[in-house]
């Protein structure tokens, strides 16, 4: 399952299966251009474990691994909008 949190205006979730350290628990951080933000972290040297997926609602995912192992979640979900944050 998901747990999503709005933290300052950005998206924060976690899917707390697993384990936590490297390739355990991942949690999410929300982009408005997921696709770019995935192209940007294989840049920074991240590698794809999960690539974009759609999971209905028109809410994509996908999941990178840090050079450590470490798993990274990110999201774009259209349905959530962080001018609604005060």
């Amino acid at each position: 399952f998901y747990v999503g949190f709005n933290v300052g205006g950005f998206e924060l979730g976690i899917q707390p299966e697993g384990e936590p350290g490297p390739g355990g628990a991942v949690a999410y951080w929300g982009t408005a251009d997921l696709r770019a933000e995935v192209a940007r972290a294989v840049e920074l040297g991240a590698t794809v474990v999960e690539d974009v997926q759609d999971v209905g609602g028109g809410i994509l995912v996908a999941t990178v691994a840090d050079p450590f192992g470490n798993r990274v979640g990110l999201i774009q979900n259209p349905h959530f909008d962080p001018a609604s944050v005060k």
